[in-house]
Protein backbone atom coordinates (compact mmCIF):
# COMPACT_ATOMS: atom_id res chain seq x y z
CA UNK A 1 0.00 0.00 0.00
CA UNK A 2 2.74 2.53 0.75
CA UNK A 3 4.48 1.95 -2.75
CA UNK A 4 1.03 2.72 -4.30
CA UNK A 5 0.41 5.82 -2.07
CA UNK A 6 4.07 6.87 -2.53
CA UNK A 7 3.17 6.76 -6.44
CA UNK A 8 0.48 8.53 -6.37
CA UNK A 9 2.56 11.36 -4.07
CA UNK A 10 5.07 11.34 -7.26
CA UNK A 11 2.13 12.08 -9.35
CA UNK A 12 1.17 15.30 -7.42
CA UNK A 13 4.81 16.54 -7.08
CA UNK A 14 4.82 15.44 -3.50
CA UNK A 15 7.99 13.60 -3.80
CA UNK A 16 9.77 15.61 -0.53
CA UNK A 17 6.68 14.17 1.97
CA UNK A 18 6.89 10.60 0.97
CA UNK A 19 9.56 9.52 3.82
CA UNK A 20 7.57 11.68 6.60
CA UNK A 21 4.11 10.44 4.96
CA UNK A 22 5.40 6.82 5.52
CA UNK A 23 6.67 7.08 9.04
CA UNK A 24 3.21 8.94 10.35
CA UNK A 25 1.40 6.35 8.40
CA UNK A 26 2.48 3.19 9.15
CA UNK A 27 2.74 4.46 12.85
CA UNK A 28 -1.19 5.49 12.86
CA UNK A 29 -2.97 3.55 15.15
CA UNK A 30 -6.10 2.71 12.68
CA UNK A 31 -3.19 1.59 9.89
CA UNK A 32 -3.74 0.51 7.09
CA UNK A 33 -7.63 1.87 6.99
CA UNK A 34 -8.52 4.81 5.02
CA UNK A 35 -8.67 7.41 8.04
CA UNK A 36 -4.97 6.07 8.86
CA UNK A 37 -4.48 7.47 5.01
CA UNK A 38 -6.20 10.41 5.27
CA UNK A 39 -5.31 11.85 8.49
CA UNK A 40 -1.74 11.41 8.08
CA UNK A 41 -1.88 13.52 4.62
CA UNK A 42 -4.01 15.79 6.99
CA UNK A 43 -0.86 16.33 9.18
CA UNK A 44 1.35 17.00 6.43
CA UNK A 45 -0.81 19.99 4.87
CA UNK A 46 -1.98 18.01 2.20
CA UNK A 47 -5.44 18.88 0.97
CA UNK A 48 -7.34 15.14 0.45
CA UNK A 49 -11.06 13.99 0.64
CA UNK A 50 -12.34 10.24 0.92
CA UNK A 51 -15.39 9.59 -0.50
CA UNK A 52 -18.40 7.84 -2.41
CA UNK A 53 -19.02 8.96 -5.46
CA UNK A 54 -21.48 7.99 -7.58
CA UNK A 55 -20.46 6.27 -10.67
CA UNK A 56 -22.24 8.34 -13.49
CA UNK A 57 -19.67 10.81 -11.90
CA UNK A 58 -16.64 8.97 -13.28
CA UNK A 59 -15.79 11.44 -16.14
CA UNK A 60 -15.99 14.63 -13.76
CA UNK A 61 -12.84 12.94 -11.29
CA UNK A 62 -9.55 13.92 -11.46
CA UNK A 63 -6.81 12.38 -13.82
CA UNK A 64 -5.41 10.19 -11.55
CA UNK A 65 -6.66 9.36 -7.81
CA UNK A 66 -6.79 5.71 -5.83
CA UNK A 67 -9.88 4.02 -5.45
CA UNK A 68 -10.91 0.74 -4.39
CA UNK A 69 -11.38 -1.86 -7.17
CA UNK A 70 -12.53 -5.81 -6.26
CA UNK A 71 -11.78 -4.49 -2.54
CA UNK A 72 -8.43 -3.89 -3.20
CA UNK A 73 -6.71 -0.64 -3.46
CA UNK A 74 -5.73 0.40 -6.95
CA UNK A 75 -4.13 3.75 -8.24
CA UNK A 76 -6.08 5.31 -11.43
CA UNK A 77 -4.87 7.04 -14.14
CA UNK A 78 -7.39 7.83 -16.67
CA UNK A 79 -6.96 8.03 -20.45
CA UNK A 80 -9.59 9.03 -23.14
CA UNK A 81 -11.46 5.79 -22.90
CA UNK A 82 -9.98 3.61 -20.49
CA UNK A 83 -8.54 3.72 -17.56
CA UNK A 84 -4.98 2.43 -16.20
CA UNK A 85 -4.83 0.61 -13.06
CA UNK A 86 -2.12 -0.27 -10.88
CA UNK A 87 -2.24 -2.58 -7.75
CA UNK A 88 -0.03 -2.90 -4.77
CA UNK A 89 2.29 -5.25 -6.63
CA UNK A 90 2.33 -2.46 -9.15
CA UNK A 91 0.69 -4.88 -11.66
CA UNK A 92 -1.12 -2.69 -14.11
CA UNK A 93 -4.10 -3.40 -16.19
CA UNK A 94 -5.95 -1.22 -19.48
CA UNK A 95 -9.65 -1.45 -18.64
CA UNK A 96 -12.89 0.45 -20.41
CA UNK A 97 -14.47 2.64 -18.36
CA UNK A 98 -17.10 0.75 -18.27
CA UNK A 99 -15.68 -2.76 -16.88
CA UNK A 100 -14.26 -0.70 -14.50
CA UNK A 101 -17.14 0.52 -12.90
CA UNK A 102 -18.17 -2.85 -12.74
CA UNK A 103 -16.09 -3.51 -10.07
CA UNK A 104 -15.21 -0.57 -8.65
CA UNK A 105 -17.33 0.45 -5.33
CA UNK A 106 -17.63 4.54 -5.92
CA UNK A 107 -15.01 5.00 -2.92
CA UNK A 108 -12.00 7.45 -4.21
CA UNK A 109 -9.06 8.88 -2.46
CA UNK A 110 -8.35 12.20 -4.08
CA UNK A 111 -5.33 14.77 -2.68
CA UNK A 112 -4.77 18.42 -4.36
CA UNK A 113 -1.40 18.55 -6.43
CA UNK A 114 1.34 20.33 -5.15
CA UNK A 115 1.07 24.22 -6.32
CA UNK A 116 4.47 25.08 -5.10
CA UNK A 117 7.18 23.09 -6.91
CA UNK A 118 10.83 23.32 -5.04
CA UNK A 119 13.73 24.16 -7.53
CA UNK A 120 16.12 22.61 -5.15
CA UNK A 121 17.24 19.11 -6.36
CA UNK A 122 18.09 17.05 -3.36
CA UNK A 123 21.66 14.80 -3.99
CA UNK A 124 22.05 11.73 -2.26
CA UNK A 125 25.85 12.28 -0.55
CA UNK A 126 25.12 8.15 1.04
CA UNK A 127 25.84 6.46 -2.50
CA UNK A 128 29.14 8.55 -3.01
CA UNK A 129 30.01 8.26 1.14
CA UNK A 130 29.87 4.14 0.30
CA UNK A 131 31.01 3.83 -3.20
CA UNK A 132 34.10 5.98 -2.86
CA UNK A 133 36.60 3.57 -0.84
CA UNK A 134 35.81 0.75 -3.49
CA UNK A 135 36.42 2.82 -6.08
CA UNK A 136 39.77 4.22 -4.96
CA UNK A 137 40.48 0.43 -3.95
CA UNK A 138 39.67 -0.97 -7.29
CA UNK A 139 41.80 2.32 -9.16
CA UNK A 140 44.74 1.33 -6.81
CA UNK A 141 44.48 -2.42 -7.23
CA UNK A 142 44.04 -2.47 -11.19
CA UNK A 143 47.52 0.48 -11.45
CA UNK A 144 49.69 -2.03 -9.39
CA UNK A 145 48.42 -5.56 -10.64
CA UNK A 146 48.02 -6.80 -13.86
CA UNK A 147 44.34 -7.85 -14.73
CA UNK A 148 43.56 -10.37 -17.36
CA UNK A 149 39.71 -10.26 -19.41
CA UNK A 150 38.62 -13.10 -16.90
CA UNK A 151 40.02 -11.15 -14.25
CA UNK A 152 38.29 -7.80 -14.60
CA UNK A 153 35.13 -9.96 -15.61
CA UNK A 154 34.98 -11.31 -12.39
CA UNK A 155 35.71 -8.54 -10.47
CA UNK A 156 32.95 -6.20 -12.23
CA UNK A 157 30.46 -8.99 -11.50
CA UNK A 158 31.31 -9.50 -8.02
CA UNK A 159 30.58 -5.57 -7.54
CA UNK A 160 27.24 -6.21 -9.42
CA UNK A 161 26.84 -9.08 -6.68
CA UNK A 162 27.27 -6.96 -4.23
CA UNK A 163 24.99 -4.56 -5.19
CA UNK A 164 22.38 -7.04 -5.14
CA UNK A 165 23.22 -8.64 -2.13
CA UNK A 166 22.80 -5.24 -0.53
CA UNK A 167 19.32 -5.01 -1.79
CA UNK A 168 18.35 -8.97 -0.58
CA UNK A 169 19.68 -7.95 2.75
CA UNK A 170 17.71 -4.50 2.76
CA UNK A 171 14.43 -6.55 1.97
CA UNK A 172 15.99 -8.58 4.61
CA UNK A 173 15.58 -6.13 6.90
CA UNK A 174 12.07 -4.59 5.97
CA UNK A 175 13.54 -1.72 4.01
CA UNK A 176 12.18 -1.20 0.81
CA UNK A 177 13.86 0.36 -2.60
CA UNK A 178 10.91 1.67 -4.55
CA UNK A 179 13.24 0.76 -7.88
CA UNK A 180 13.98 -2.63 -6.39
CA UNK A 181 10.04 -3.03 -5.89
CA UNK A 182 8.82 -2.47 -9.02
CA UNK A 183 11.43 -4.94 -10.52
CA UNK A 184 10.52 -7.63 -7.46
CA UNK A 185 6.73 -7.26 -8.12
CA UNK A 186 7.08 -7.69 -12.00
CA UNK A 187 4.20 -9.95 -12.13
CA UNK A 188 1.61 -11.94 -10.31
CA UNK A 189 4.64 -14.50 -10.09
CA UNK A 190 7.26 -13.15 -8.41
CA UNK A 191 7.93 -11.47 -4.94
CA UNK A 192 11.22 -10.85 -3.23
CA UNK A 193 10.13 -10.39 0.06
CA UNK A 194 8.06 -13.83 0.23
CA UNK A 195 11.59 -15.80 -0.82
CA UNK A 196 13.63 -13.28 1.21
CA UNK A 197 11.27 -13.66 3.98
CA UNK A 198 10.56 -17.33 3.89
CA UNK A 199 12.12 -19.38 7.01
CA UNK A 200 12.60 -22.02 4.06
CA UNK A 201 16.37 -20.06 3.30
CA UNK A 202 17.63 -20.27 7.03
CA UNK A 203 20.33 -22.55 7.10
CA UNK A 204 20.64 -22.45 10.91
CA UNK A 205 19.90 -19.50 13.49
CA UNK A 206 22.87 -17.45 12.48
CA UNK A 207 23.42 -17.98 9.02
CA UNK A 208 20.87 -17.78 5.97
CA UNK A 209 20.74 -17.56 2.41
CA UNK A 210 20.97 -14.06 2.31
CA UNK A 211 23.80 -13.97 3.97
CA UNK A 212 25.50 -16.22 1.30
CA UNK A 213 25.81 -14.09 -1.38
CA UNK A 214 26.27 -10.89 0.62
CA UNK A 215 29.81 -12.86 2.16
CA UNK A 216 31.08 -14.52 -0.91
CA UNK A 217 30.93 -11.15 -3.66
CA UNK A 218 32.26 -8.79 -0.40
CA UNK A 219 34.91 -12.04 -0.10
CA UNK A 220 35.50 -12.23 -4.14
CA UNK A 221 35.95 -8.01 -4.29
CA UNK A 222 38.68 -7.90 -1.78
CA UNK A 223 40.65 -11.09 -2.67
CA UNK A 224 40.36 -10.26 -6.08
CA UNK A 225 42.02 -6.80 -5.22
CA UNK A 226 45.22 -7.82 -3.37
CA UNK A 227 45.85 -11.00 -5.74
CA UNK A 228 43.81 -10.93 -9.09
CA UNK A 229 45.53 -14.18 -10.87
CA UNK A 230 45.34 -16.29 -7.89
CA UNK A 231 41.89 -15.43 -6.73
CA UNK A 232 40.10 -15.47 -9.85
CA UNK A 233 40.61 -19.13 -10.22
CA UNK A 234 39.22 -19.66 -6.44
CA UNK A 235 36.01 -17.49 -7.39
CA UNK A 236 35.54 -19.84 -10.62
CA UNK A 237 36.22 -22.77 -8.73
CA UNK A 238 33.65 -21.91 -5.82
CA UNK A 239 31.32 -20.15 -8.30
CA UNK A 240 31.48 -23.67 -9.90
CA UNK A 241 30.75 -25.84 -7.13
CA UNK A 242 27.77 -23.31 -6.21
CA UNK A 243 25.65 -24.77 -9.31
CA UNK A 244 23.78 -27.59 -6.61
CA UNK A 245 23.03 -24.66 -4.33
CA UNK A 246 21.73 -22.66 -6.98
CA UNK A 247 19.08 -25.79 -8.53
CA UNK A 248 18.42 -26.15 -5.12
CA UNK A 249 17.50 -21.69 -4.65
CA UNK A 250 15.08 -22.50 -7.73
CA UNK A 251 13.29 -25.85 -6.21
CA UNK A 252 12.84 -23.70 -3.35
CA UNK A 253 10.87 -21.01 -5.54
CA UNK A 254 9.49 -23.34 -7.82
CA UNK A 255 7.93 -25.87 -5.59
CA UNK A 256 7.76 -24.60 -2.23
CA UNK A 257 7.34 -21.07 -1.90
CA UNK A 258 5.95 -20.75 -4.97
CA UNK A 259 7.05 -17.17 -5.78
CA UNK A 260 10.14 -16.26 -7.60
CA UNK A 261 12.96 -13.69 -6.15
CA UNK A 262 14.57 -11.62 -8.94
CA UNK A 263 17.03 -10.59 -6.82
CA UNK A 264 17.96 -14.15 -6.17
CA UNK A 265 17.84 -15.08 -9.98
CA UNK A 266 20.25 -12.28 -10.40
CA UNK A 267 22.91 -13.78 -7.74
CA UNK A 268 22.53 -17.12 -9.42
CA UNK A 269 23.05 -15.79 -13.11
CA UNK A 270 26.13 -13.91 -11.55
CA UNK A 271 27.14 -17.06 -10.28
CA UNK A 272 26.72 -18.65 -13.34
CA UNK A 273 28.42 -16.48 -15.45
CA UNK A 274 31.59 -16.62 -13.38
CA UNK A 275 31.52 -20.02 -13.15
CA UNK A 276 31.69 -20.12 -16.70
CA UNK A 277 34.40 -17.33 -16.86
CA UNK A 278 35.99 -19.77 -14.63
CA UNK A 279 35.56 -22.69 -16.54
CA UNK A 280 36.59 -21.36 -19.95
CA UNK A 281 38.97 -18.53 -19.66
CA UNK A 282 40.73 -19.29 -16.23
CA UNK A 283 43.88 -22.10 -17.54
CA UNK A 284 44.42 -24.82 -14.60
CA UNK A 285 41.01 -24.56 -13.16
CA UNK A 286 41.61 -27.52 -10.85
CA UNK A 287 45.14 -27.48 -10.29
CA UNK A 288 47.38 -25.46 -7.50
CA UNK A 289 44.36 -24.78 -5.21
CA UNK A 290 47.02 -24.54 -2.55
CA UNK A 291 48.56 -21.62 -4.28
CA UNK A 292 46.00 -19.56 -4.13
CA UNK A 293 44.23 -20.52 -1.03
CA UNK A 294 45.95 -17.80 1.66
CA UNK A 295 44.57 -14.54 0.06
CA UNK A 296 41.18 -15.85 -0.34
CA UNK A 297 41.25 -17.43 3.13
CA UNK A 298 42.10 -14.13 4.80
CA UNK A 299 39.54 -12.36 2.51
CA UNK A 300 36.67 -14.90 3.89
CA UNK A 301 37.61 -14.93 7.54
CA UNK A 302 37.46 -11.00 7.24
CA UNK A 303 34.36 -10.78 5.67
CA UNK A 304 32.91 -13.11 7.95
CA UNK A 305 33.91 -11.26 11.30
CA UNK A 306 32.94 -7.85 9.92
CA UNK A 307 29.43 -9.07 9.07
CA UNK A 308 28.61 -11.12 12.22
CA UNK A 309 30.04 -7.70 13.88
CA UNK A 310 27.84 -5.96 11.99
CA UNK A 311 24.67 -7.67 11.55
CA UNK A 312 23.76 -8.11 15.51
CA UNK A 313 23.64 -4.26 14.96
CA UNK A 314 21.38 -4.17 12.31
CA UNK A 315 19.22 -6.48 13.63
CA UNK A 316 18.66 -4.97 16.92
CA UNK A 317 18.70 -1.31 14.82
CA UNK A 318 15.62 -2.55 12.47
CA UNK A 319 14.14 -4.37 15.47
CA UNK A 320 13.94 -1.53 17.77
CA UNK A 321 12.26 0.67 14.86
CA UNK A 322 9.42 -1.50 14.39
CA UNK A 323 9.08 -1.58 18.45
CA UNK A 324 9.05 2.79 18.11
CA UNK A 325 6.46 2.10 15.96
CA UNK A 326 3.91 -0.18 17.96
CA UNK A 327 4.84 2.39 20.42
CA UNK A 328 3.98 5.19 18.34
CA UNK A 329 0.43 3.49 17.39
CA UNK A 330 -0.07 2.98 21.36
CA UNK A 331 0.87 7.02 21.91
CA UNK A 332 -1.24 7.92 19.20
CA UNK A 333 -4.27 6.68 20.05
CA UNK A 334 -6.68 8.95 21.19
CA UNK A 335 -8.55 7.15 23.50
CA UNK A 336 -5.00 6.65 25.39
CA UNK A 337 -4.12 10.68 25.10
CA UNK A 338 -7.96 11.32 26.28
CA UNK A 339 -7.60 9.15 29.20
CA UNK A 340 -3.91 10.78 30.14
CA UNK A 341 -5.81 14.35 29.97
CA UNK A 342 -6.91 15.39 33.82
CA UNK A 343 -9.71 18.08 34.41
CA UNK A 344 -9.02 21.54 35.10
CA UNK A 345 -9.59 22.34 38.93
CA UNK A 346 -12.07 25.59 38.46
CA UNK A 347 -12.90 26.28 35.11
CA UNK A 348 -15.02 29.31 36.72
CA UNK A 349 -13.65 32.48 35.19
CA UNK A 350 -11.59 31.08 32.10
CA UNK A 351 -13.46 32.39 29.36
CA UNK A 352 -12.75 36.19 30.83
CA UNK A 353 -8.99 35.99 30.09
CA UNK A 354 -8.53 37.50 27.55
CA UNK A 355 -4.74 36.80 26.17
CA UNK A 356 -2.59 36.53 23.02
CA UNK A 357 -4.55 34.87 20.46
CA UNK A 358 -3.57 33.18 17.07
CA UNK A 359 -5.26 30.67 14.78
CA UNK A 360 -8.83 30.01 13.90
CA UNK A 361 -11.17 31.15 16.73
CA UNK A 362 -14.01 28.56 15.63
CA UNK A 363 -11.52 25.84 15.17
CA UNK A 364 -12.30 22.61 17.08
CA UNK A 365 -9.19 22.51 18.98
CA UNK A 366 -8.47 25.07 21.42
CA UNK A 367 -4.90 25.19 23.05
CA UNK A 368 -4.43 27.46 25.82
CA UNK A 369 -0.28 27.70 27.13
CA UNK A 370 0.47 29.81 30.26
CA UNK A 371 3.60 31.31 30.25
CA UNK A 372 5.82 33.11 32.73
CA UNK A 373 8.86 35.22 30.70
CA UNK A 374 11.67 34.22 32.95
CA UNK A 375 10.72 30.59 32.53
CA UNK A 376 13.21 28.44 30.14
CA UNK A 377 10.82 26.02 29.33
CA UNK A 378 8.53 28.31 28.01
CA UNK A 379 10.45 29.25 25.14
CA UNK A 380 10.05 25.59 23.66
CA UNK A 381 6.58 25.61 24.49
CA UNK A 382 5.55 28.77 22.89
CA UNK A 383 7.44 27.61 19.79
CA UNK A 384 5.85 24.42 19.48
CA UNK A 385 2.50 25.81 19.91
CA UNK A 386 2.89 28.55 17.47
CA UNK A 387 4.15 26.32 14.36
CA UNK A 388 1.23 24.27 14.99
CA UNK A 389 -0.71 27.12 14.54
CA UNK A 390 1.15 28.08 11.26
CA UNK A 391 1.17 24.27 10.03
CA UNK A 392 -2.75 24.34 10.59
CA UNK A 393 -4.11 27.41 10.93
CA UNK A 394 -7.78 26.69 10.29
CA UNK A 395 -7.75 23.80 12.78
CA UNK A 396 -6.25 25.30 15.78
CA UNK A 397 -6.62 28.30 18.12
CA UNK A 398 -4.12 29.41 20.51
CA UNK A 399 -4.60 31.64 23.34
CA UNK A 400 -1.38 32.41 25.23
CA UNK A 401 -1.93 33.89 29.22
CA UNK A 402 0.83 34.41 31.71
CA UNK A 403 1.77 33.63 35.41
CA UNK A 404 3.28 36.91 36.72
CA UNK A 405 2.60 38.41 39.99
CA UNK A 406 1.31 42.11 39.51
CA UNK A 407 2.29 43.13 42.82
CA UNK A 408 5.88 42.66 42.65
CA UNK A 409 7.12 45.84 41.22
CA UNK A 410 11.15 44.56 41.69
CA UNK A 411 10.40 41.67 39.39
CA UNK A 412 12.09 42.73 35.62
CA UNK A 413 9.94 40.65 33.76
CA UNK A 414 6.63 42.24 34.69
CA UNK A 415 7.58 44.87 31.73
CA UNK A 416 7.63 41.82 29.48
CA UNK A 417 4.09 40.63 29.96
CA UNK A 418 2.89 44.10 30.42
CA UNK A 419 4.51 45.14 27.19
CA UNK A 420 3.29 42.13 24.84
CA UNK A 421 -0.72 42.58 26.54
CA UNK A 422 -0.33 46.03 25.51
CA UNK A 423 1.20 45.91 22.10
CA UNK A 424 -1.70 43.08 21.96
CA UNK A 425 -4.48 45.57 22.90
CA UNK A 426 -3.21 48.19 20.52
CA UNK A 427 -1.00 47.21 17.94
CA UNK A 428 -2.18 43.12 17.36
CA UNK A 429 0.26 43.02 13.48
CA UNK A 430 3.21 43.59 15.73
CA UNK A 431 2.13 41.07 18.77
CA UNK A 432 3.72 37.75 16.75
CA UNK A 433 6.48 39.55 16.12
CA UNK A 434 7.27 40.96 20.03
CA UNK A 435 6.45 37.46 21.56
CA UNK A 436 8.56 35.53 19.08
CA UNK A 437 11.58 37.96 19.52
CA UNK A 438 11.50 36.62 23.34
CA UNK A 439 10.50 33.11 23.23
CA UNK A 440 12.10 32.09 20.18
CA UNK A 441 15.09 35.07 18.75
CA UNK A 442 15.83 34.73 22.67
CA UNK A 443 17.11 38.58 22.70
CA UNK A 444 17.41 39.03 26.22
CA UNK A 445 15.49 41.38 28.88
CA UNK A 446 17.49 44.84 27.97
CA UNK A 447 17.13 44.62 23.79
CA UNK A 448 13.97 43.14 23.96
CA UNK A 449 12.49 46.28 26.30
CA UNK A 450 14.71 48.79 24.35
CA UNK A 451 12.82 47.27 21.20
CA UNK A 452 9.42 47.00 22.27
CA UNK A 453 9.02 48.09 26.31
CA UNK A 454 5.52 50.52 26.22
CA UNK A 455 5.59 53.53 28.74
CA UNK A 456 2.29 53.19 29.07
CA UNK A 457 0.09 50.47 30.25
CA UNK A 458 -3.79 50.64 30.39
CA UNK A 459 -6.00 49.61 33.13
CA UNK A 460 -7.47 47.35 30.98
CA UNK A 461 -3.72 44.95 30.75
CA UNK A 462 -3.18 45.74 34.75
CA UNK A 463 -7.01 43.84 35.21
CA UNK A 464 -6.02 40.56 32.90
CA UNK A 465 -2.47 40.43 34.41
CA UNK A 466 -4.23 40.28 38.08
CA UNK A 467 -7.14 37.78 36.94
CA UNK A 468 -4.59 35.28 35.15
CA UNK A 469 -2.66 35.23 38.28
CA UNK A 470 -5.61 35.09 40.32
CA UNK A 471 -7.04 32.50 38.25
CA UNK A 472 -3.60 29.99 38.24
CA UNK A 473 -3.61 30.68 41.90
CA UNK A 474 -6.70 29.16 42.22
CA UNK A 475 -6.09 26.16 40.35
CA UNK A 476 -2.59 25.65 42.62
CA UNK A 477 -0.43 26.15 38.94
CA UNK A 478 2.40 27.24 40.62
CA UNK A 479 4.36 25.99 37.55
CA UNK A 480 5.02 27.19 33.86
CA UNK A 481 3.99 26.12 31.12
CA UNK A 482 0.67 25.31 32.24
CA UNK A 483 -1.00 23.43 28.92
CA UNK A 484 -4.53 23.60 28.28
CA UNK A 485 -6.28 21.72 25.47
CA UNK A 486 -10.50 22.31 25.52
CA UNK A 487 -10.58 22.78 29.25
CA UNK A 488 -8.21 19.79 30.13
CA UNK A 489 -4.59 19.21 31.24
CA UNK A 490 -2.91 18.68 28.34
CA UNK A 491 -0.67 15.27 29.25
CA UNK A 492 2.67 15.72 30.40
CA UNK A 493 3.56 12.59 28.56
CA UNK A 494 3.02 14.12 25.08
CA UNK A 495 4.86 17.36 24.06
CA UNK A 496 2.63 20.27 22.24
CA UNK A 497 4.09 19.16 18.77
CA UNK A 498 2.64 15.92 19.24
CA UNK A 499 -1.36 17.31 19.60
CA UNK A 500 -1.17 17.36 15.41
CA UNK A 501 -1.99 14.08 16.36
CA UNK A 502 -5.64 14.43 17.44
CA UNK A 503 -6.73 17.15 15.72
CA UNK A 504 -8.92 15.45 13.47
CA UNK A 505 -10.22 13.65 16.81
CA UNK A 506 -10.84 16.78 18.15
CA UNK A 507 -12.97 17.58 15.02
Amino acid sequence: MIRLINKYLDLNLYQGKKSEFEELFLSHPNYPSVFALTDSLDMLSIENIAARVPKEQFEELPDSFLAFFNRDLVLVVKLEKEVVIENEKGIKSKLTIDDFCKDWDGIIIVIEPNQIISSEVKFNAKWIFYSFPIVALVILSVAYNKYSISNLILLFTSLAGILVSVFIVQEKFGLKNEIVSKFCNINSNTSCDSVIQSQKGDINKWMSFTDLPLLFFSTSIISILLSPEYSSKTIGLLSLFSIPVILYSVWLQKFQIKKWCVLCLVVSAILVLQSLVGYFLEESLFSNVILFDFTYLFSTVFCISLWYMIKPVLTSKFNMESEIKELKKFKRSYSVFDFLSKKVLVMEGFSKLQGIQFGNPKSDTSLTIILSPSCGHCHKAFEEAIDLVHKFPEKVFLNILFNINPENNENPYKAVVESLLEINASFPDKIEEAITDWHIHKVGLESWLKKWKVAVISMKVNQQLQQQYDWCSVNEFNYTPVKIVNEKLFPNEYTISELKYFLNDFS
